[in-house]
């Protein structure tokens, strides 16, 4: 009852950061001089847990200092401090209201500790990050490309092949991050070794997923976002749909599981007998999702390399 929390409204100029609770609401500037103070400030007091919002990486550097100086932090998903928001009638909105709302979701619910990655880790995910970047570019001059006519035809395609080049350049210097870690370097072999899993796959996993081989089958899904939840209410009785976890793990584990497919025939024998028994597509691909999940957990758990007899339970 008596532990101290503690909000941060994070934007990409100022830090707003709520006390309770005290109720004091300090401010500082998120830069280097800013969250060295805030830094200072909070170590020295007896402050239990620094709950903070994913702001598209305007956390990233006060999160880093605060867990580096020892203080339990959480970076939460914006939605469920909105939620959070609503369901206990919140519904003014400033940077010093919402500092209150985050610290308060703080004190009434335990969120998840942040776990501060080491070098090679923050490293290999800049690379993931760049990628993801100019994927999403390739696709979007593709896209251009197919609408456009006479002398933009040339420079957007021009502009595609550097794209590609820049690609094939991090793609190279992914694969160099990965072989200079010796541990780094057994996971993502033994992640591999599944026939269906890449080298971006195994590097997303390895950066997005580090609890993969900690947890149980039932934890890891519900982390990645892959458990059914009910949608039962009074005499309705709905389909079980997936909700919240790590999209971007899940993004690419879809990805996964749709090459896996093909050529790995565990999860192609699962696929067709779930289809065969009337199931719709995404349906079953969620559930192959799940068990590849489950099995490369075990992989991981057990420092097993893939084989069709693995058992996954």
């Amino acid at each position: 009852m008596n532990k101290q929390v503690v909000g941060i409204d994070v934007s990409k100029a100022v830090l707003d950061v709520a006390v309770l609770p005290d109720g004091e609401v300090l401010q500082f500037g998120n830069d280097a001089d800013g969250i060295e103070r805030l830094g200072a400030k909070l170590s020295a007091a007896t402050v239990d847990l620094v709950v903070m919002e994913a702001t598209g990486g305007y956390e990233t550097a006060v999160a880093t200092v605060l867990v580096g100086a020892g203080l339990r932090v959480a970076v939460v998903n914006p939605r469920q401090i909105r939620d959070f928001a609503k369901a206990t009638g919140r519904l003014a909105k400033t940077d010093r209201i919402d500092a209150r709302v985050i610290a308060a979701f703080g004190e009434a619910i335990e969120p998840e500790i942040v776990r501060l990655p080491d070098e090679d880790a923050r490293e290999l995910e800049a690379l993931l990050v760049r990628r993801r970047q100019l994927v999403a570019m390739r696709v979007q001059e593709v896209n251009r490309l197919a609408l456009a006519q006479g002398a933009m035809r040339k420079n957007i395609k021009a502009h595609i092949d550097w794209l590609e080049k820049q690609i094939d350049r991090l793609d190279i210097d992914l694969t160099a991050t990965l072989r200079s870690s010796p541990a780094w370097r057994a996971k993502d072999e033994l992640l591999q070794s599944f026939k269906g899993v890449g080298r971006i796959t195994s590097g997303t996993l390895l950066v997005a997923l580090p609890e993969l081989g900690q947890l149980d089958r039932r934890a890891i899904a519900a982390l990645v976002g892959l458990a059914p939840f009910n949608r039962d209410s009074g005499v309705m009785r709905g389909r079980r749909s997936i909700y919240g976890g790590r999209s971007q793990v899940r993004t690419l584990l879809y990805m996964a599981a749709t090459s896996a497919i093909r050529c790995n025939p565990v999860i192609r024998g699962f696929y067709e007998r779930l289809k065969a028994r009337g199931k719709p597509h995404k349906v079953a691909m969620v559930a192959c999702m799940r068990k590849m999940l489950t099995i490369l957990n075990a992989m991981v758990r057990q420092s097993t390399p893939w084989t069709p007899e693995i058992n996954p339970l």
